[in-house]
């Protein structure tokens, strides 16, 4: 059935201004906008009133990493590397470390408890290790709090930089799965190839890129945000093309600029600041019309074990063990350790079992949606509590 496209046009443009809407009482009630951004995603869906039918993996996948590409990037673009640096080996220990204890502590809780196999154990583990704290933050700036240095910067880099390690992990167990690869022991390779490849290019495109932006004289200063997000697009599909992790890429690509004198960068950090939210939102309502609102029941008593397991001991084993070299304060490692809360990025990986075709993909995309609705709705709504319990919130700065 051939749908006009004005049609098109008015109902995306109708959710994206809901959204937008949504956000004024996600500030409210202090509640984390993704939230909402699914919710009206779902209820446009085929099983709400908005009725609209979206059952295509591949095209959220593809969405949802053109997305994840402009977030990332922009999360770069907005850390500031005097911040970061004191944080730095913290915050890399628990992007990489952290991420694969966190993975496999809730993978094998699901296989010897919920009787899954091995891989699809670990596979669950990997796809919501990852954190968003980009939602956290808009809830302690609604309740107008912060959290005190070293954690927001440690949050900010841990948070921007974790993706790549949740991104290589899926893949390299479903390649597992899918007998691609013969054991676990051959991810080692395959993750320093990836990692290395990524950081390096990063490192290079981003004093290439500055030099560009810097250089190029452009007529009219409107268009470094264009000439930046065709910039980020390149580096992005170059570094993946040469079997690098792209998302590490951007991230750095984004940090460089940032340190850097960039010609316009007021201009150009709005810009993608702006093009982010836009992307949030895009992502969101795309995961929440992916979604069938019937097919959540029956994994809800799964999903609710695996969330606890991960809120309340593998986020926390993570966490207390990467960060038992560093000294902080007990009270600050257990606000590192609930602030793991969980976003779109871990729904997006939950689209690759199931463009694998993998048999339990269906099941393992529910429970993954589920989990993440559970974090955001236990630890989203009581970040602000718990921050002000551990001591470690401080007047947010106007």
């Amino acid at each position: 059935m051939n749908i006009p496209i004005e049609t098109i046009l008015f109902f995306g443009s109708l959710l994206i201004f809901l959204s937008v809407l949504a956000s004024k009482l996600a500030d409210k009630f202090a509640l984390p906008a993704l939230l909402l951004f699914i919710a009206i995603g779902m209820l446009a869906g085929s099983e709400g009133p908005g009725r609209i039918y979206f059952n295509d993996p591949a095209l959220t996948k593809t969405i949802g990493i053109v997305a994840l590409v402009f977030i990332i990037f922009s999360g770069g673009l907005n850390t500031s590397w005097d911040d970061v640096r004191p944080v730095f080996f913290r915050g890399i220990v628990l992007s990489t470390a952290g991420v694969v204890l966190t993975a496999f502590t809730a993978g094998l809780f699901a296989v010897f408890f919920l009787k899954f196999s091995l891989l699809e154990g670990l596979l669950i583990g990997s796809i919501i290790s990852s954190t968003d704290a980009a939602a956290v933050f808009s809830v302690l700036k609604s309740k107008r709090i912060s959290l005190r240095k070293p954690l927001k910067p440690l949050l900010e880099l841990e948070s921007g930089s974790n993706d790549p390690m949740a991104v290589f992990l899926t893949i390299g167990i479903i390649q597992l799965l899918q007998n691609r690869m013969s054991s676990l022991a051959e991810l080692l390779p395959a993750f320093a190839m990836d990692m290395g490849i990524g950081a390096v290019m990063g490192y290079c495109f981003a004093s290439l890129s500055v030099w560009i932006i810097n250089h190029l004289k452009l007529d009219t200063f409107d268009l470094y945000p264009v000439l930046t997000s065709a910039l980020v697009l390149i580096i992005y599909s170059v570094t993946t093309f040469l079997k690098g992790n792209g998302f590490l890429a951007v991230y750095i690509v984004g940090i460089m600029m940032n340190k850097n004198y960039l010609i316009h960068k007021k201009t150009i950090l709005r810009f993608h600041e702006s093009l982010a939210w836009m992307m949030q939102i895009i992502m969101f309502l795309t995961l929440g019309l992916l979604v069938f609102p019937s097919h959540i029941p029956p994994v809800m008593g799964t999903g609710m074990l695996v969330a606890v397991a991960l809120m309340f001991f593998a986020r926390p084993l993570g966490v207390f063990l990467c960060l038992l070299p560093f000294k902080m304060p007990v009270q600050e490692k257990a606000m590192v350790a609930w602030v793991g809360l969980r976003g779109a990025v871990p729904v997006i990986l939950a689209t690759f079992p199931w463009l694998a075709g993998l048999p339990q993909a269906h099941i393992i995309f529910n429970i993954v949606f589920f989990v993440v609705l559970t974090s955001v709705l236990i630890q989203g709504t009581s970040i602000s509590f718990v921050s002000r319990r551990l001591k470690v919130d401080v007047p947010l700065e106007r």
